[in-house]
């Protein structure tokens, strides 16, 4: 008996808040599905609904993905199709699916991921900051101590960075990058494409002071404009400059940098001629 076809795992976006948004595909895919996977039912209910999608629910998110990812590949491989969609916006990101995509590949099952709302990437263009490189790191951690420590890497980073925060630890959030990155220039949207749609644009400063006194409501996205090239060729003269030649070549040499290349680094960064660097290269 010849085996059945394994069906395929869709990767269905939802609109972010404006239903308008969800595309003639995504309609299409989530009506010929055998079974629409969700984060929450309740609230994937109001939007099928609304689109007279009449199919099979079943939820799948962070409580129950250890026992409910493995129920949906078997259902897959036994050749039903199934679409998986979050609360709003790209399945996956910042998403339990993402491990539901791992699973998919383990098992060689065939992934389609459908284009639509994914709210990073428009608070992203709306910032006026840098879109050539760029940092997402979705939450950060709850925890002061911690939260300040992730926020340390970005310190002479020159990509923007793009997180995302509740409105009770925004103003948490921007106090800790005021201590650890000082006043950036930031892009803070909140509500986007929904009706109280927001987007602020100002300093640091700015920012704690707008919501200190308004009060932050609805959900936000924070981007962090990136340092400049200069800023940090500036800082790290700043910081060779405190070193005698010596200790600036070791400074290398323990990063992994050869003798040879040490020199001619320091050489050119001290503008020194690499005869005199050689010499403070002997005894290392």
């Amino acid at each position: 008996m010849e085996n059945k076809k394994q069906g395929i795992l869709y990767l269905c976006p939802t609109p972010i808040g404006n239903l308008e948004d969800m595309t003639f595909r995504t309609l299409r895919i989530l009506k010929e599905v055998d079974i629409i996977a969700a984060e929450d039912t309740r609230h994937t209910i109001r939007l099928m609904n609304y689109f007279e999608i009449k199919k099979p629910l079943t939820s799948y998110h962070e409580h129950n993905k250890q026992e409910k990812g493995p129920i949906l590949i078997e259902k897959i491989l036994n050749g039903e199709d199934i679409a998986l969609v979050t609360d709003a916006g790209m399945p996956a990101i910042s998403d339990p699916g993402e491990d539901l995509v791992k699973l998919a590949i383990e098992n060689n099952i065939e992934l389609i991921a459908l284009p639509g709302p994914t709210a990073f990437v428009l608070a992203l263009v709306v910032s006026g900051f840098s879109t050539r490189s760029f940092i997402y790191e979705g939450f950060l951690s709850q925890s002061k101590k911690s939260r300040r420590e992730e926020l340390e890497k970005f310190v002479s980073e020159t990509r923007t960075v793009i997180v995302y925060e509740s409105p009770h630890r925004l103003k948490d959030l921007l106090k800790d990058i005021s201590t650890v990155l000082g006043n950036r220039n930031l892009s803070i949207s909140r509500e986007l494409t929904k009706k109280y749609e927001e987007i602020f644009r100002g300093s640091t400063d700015e920012s704690i002071e707008k919501f200190t006194k308004e009060g932050p409501r609805g959900e936000f996205i924070v981007v962090i404009e990136g340092i400049s090239q200069e800023k940090v060729e500036s800082e790290r003269e700043e910081e060779w400059r405190q070193l005698s030649i010596k200790e600036h070549l070791a400074q290398y040499i323990d990063r992994g940098m050869s003798k040879k290349e040490s020199i001619k680094a320091v050489s050119k960064q001290r503008k020194v001629h690499k005869n005199i660097v050689y010499q403070e290269a002997l005894d290392l």
